[in-house]
């Protein structure tokens, strides 16, 4: 699963999206995943939904004549020409404080110690963050449960047959895994070539693990934190991936630019997104960041006119990433990973081998993105079980013959990937 983040205050109206799928297509992205496009409430934030039922109007083209559900048809018609899928945020975890659901259905909703509605709310390096604008559903304490879940699915329900195929399911661990095991067992009866993905952000890997068990096809992992140097995420994937797949990505709707972040440093932008696409079974990537985009996405206040001219532009390197990915059995699921020890500590050496097919890899990243570093290594034998000869098919200066003993200096953030077949 290669994702596209098309995020719908920086793209426009529905009639706009066109450009920015068949360049996604064009880049090798097979889905395209769009944050919430459902009415908000008077906060205007994409994730405070009032009427899970109306569209958006800031994202419906004035000038057309088909009514707002068809203008959704038409939008994921084009994205289905082009070879995508769609799939969107479920928001099921709260709502708009202002939604008229709460009137209409006030025991759906956890309440505070003074009676009102409690607002939705997370923990941020330590501190508990409060979104006032969102009311939190109770699905564990509601005492009317069937009348909750029947809603929630009557959303899915309008959801696909607007042409949707796939969720992710915003702050899935927040929802009780009995709740989302119903939901995806009776999607699934029905449509069963839906796929839900969960949002698994800010909880421990046993949290994860525990959403995952409820039927997810994908859960998110933390590889954009990792520094390349602990092992708490060699540890979180294995721990996970013996229940289900995960998807890596170089930054998202909720992170901050990684342009900004590295200060334009391109050669940090390759590695990340390399490092992204074939560490897990899938890799999610925001629009902009193609180009460079430095702005962060905000869910009230980004505009189309906030797209930026950089300069820059990744789409063919993104391009020979994605091919790569989807050309060995190895890189598309979740494989058994270890990390080698290297006597230059700036070298990461990762090794994947397919539990399904024949393939066996490995990355050699300079973690470095600023200098060169030099990688050594008398032989391969060591490293790969498969007797066959390693191949090169980095998606930048690939070698056509892998010499042993083998000397590199690698450029600033350069990926080497090299694959192999076992008998």
């Amino acid at each position: 699963m290669t994702l596209y983040n098309l995020f719908p205050l920086l793209a426009g109206p529905f009639s706009r999206w066109g450009e920015h799928f068949s360049r996604a297509a064009a880049m090798g992205f097979d889905w395209v995943f769009v944050n919430p496009i459902q009415q908000p409430g008077a906060s205007r934030s994409l994730y405070s939904i009032a009427d899970y039922f109306r569209v958006n109007p800031a994202l419906l083209d004035r000038q057309s004549a088909a009514p707002p559900d068809e203008q959704v048809r038409q939008m994921i018609a084009t994205a289905r020409a082009g070879g995508l899928k769609m799939m969107i945020d479920l928001v099921i975890n709260h709502c708009a404080i202002d939604s008229q659901l709460t009137r209409e259905h006030p025991e759906w909703f956890v309440r505070g110690p003074d009676g009102r509605i409690a607002n939705s709310f997370c923990q941020h390096n330590g501190e508990k963050v409060i979104w006032k604008d969102l009311a939190q559903f109770d699905h564990r304490h509601t005492r009317d449960p069937e009348g909750l879940y029947r809603y929630c699915l009557s959303v899915v329900e309008h959801l696909l047959a607007l042409g949707f195929e796939g969720f992710r399911c915003d702050a899935a661990y927040q929802v009780p895994g009995s709740f989302w095991r119903r939901l995806i067992r009776d999607i699934k009866a029905r449509h069963p070539g839906t796929r839900f993905v969960a949002e698994t952000l800010g909880c421990s890997a046993d949290q994860t693990v525990e959403t995952a068990r409820a039927g997810f096809d994908y859960v998110f992992n933390s590889s954009k934190w990792w520094n390349f140097h602990d092992w708490w995420l060699i540890e979180q994937y294995n721990l996970v991936r013996e229940t289900t797949r995960s998807i890596s990505f170089p930054e998202s709707h909720d992170t901050p630019r990684l342009c900004a972040e590295m200060n334009g440093n391109l050669d940090g932008l390759k590695q990340r997104y390399l490092f992204a696409a074939l560490f897990s079974a899938g890799v999610m990537m925001p629009m902009g960041f193609e180009f460079g985009f430095r702005k962060p996405l905000h869910v009230t206040q980004t505009t189309p006119a906030d797209w930026e001219k950089t300069g820059i532009d990744l789409t063919s390197y993104i391009a020979r990433v994605n091919a790569i990915k989807k050309g060995y059995a190895v890189f598309h699921e979740e494989s058994p990973t270890s990390i080698f020890p290297c006597q230059n500590p700036n070298i990461l050496l990762m090794w994947k081998a397919s539990a399904k097919h024949k393939d066996e890899a490995l990355l050699i990243l300079n973690k470095d993105p600023q200098q060169q570093q030099e990688f050594a290594a008398d032989h391969f034998r060591d490293l790969v079980q498969a007797g066959a000869p390693l191949r090169d098919v980095s998606p930048e200066y690939p070698l056509e013959y892998i010499h042993e003993p083998f000397h590199y200096t690698l450029r600033p953030g350069q990926g080497i990937v090299l694959v192999t077949a076992r008998n």
